[in-house]
């Protein structure tokens, strides 16, 4: 019972994004605005709990949301066939560029925290 009502936490969040998405004319999907409304009602026990055993049963099953994709990719195999090396070097270098993204961004803000925590040591007196 508390696996449903997480789903249905997902579902209210997902809605109210959805409706705040078109109602606004947002350039953000309602998906990513209502999990973005979900993170502070995760706080929330009663949210977080539901949510939680809801994510448990859906992780359990994890392996029966890949059925679809495989049975999508037997049906297009001419178009994987035709553009496979196409597709696999965008996959890989999509994937390079948001690692490298990710690696950079983390360095800065490593460096710049650092610095910040360096010059606040300078600054203390007693430090």
């Amino acid at each position: 019972m508390n696996g449903l009502r997480g789903m249905a936490w997902l579902l209210v969040f997902q809605s109210i994004g959805e409706l705040l998405a078109r109602g606004l004319a947002l350039p953000l999907p309602g998906p990513v605005i209502g999990m973005i409304l979900l993170l502070p009602a995760l706080r929330l026990p009663a949210v977080r709990e539901s949510v939680s055993g809801c994510a448990d049963f859906l992780l359990s099953h994890l392996s029966l949301l890949f059925v679809p994709v495989g049975v999508g990719v037997m049906t297009h195999l001419a178009l994987l066939n035709q553009y496979g090396l196409r597709m696999l070097a965008v996959l890989l270098l999509s994937t390079l560029a948001g690692l490298s993204v990710t690696a950079l961004s983390l360095h800065l803000l490593r460096d710049r925290s650092g610095a910040a925590s360096a010059s606040s040591e300078k600054d203390d007196p007693h430090g």
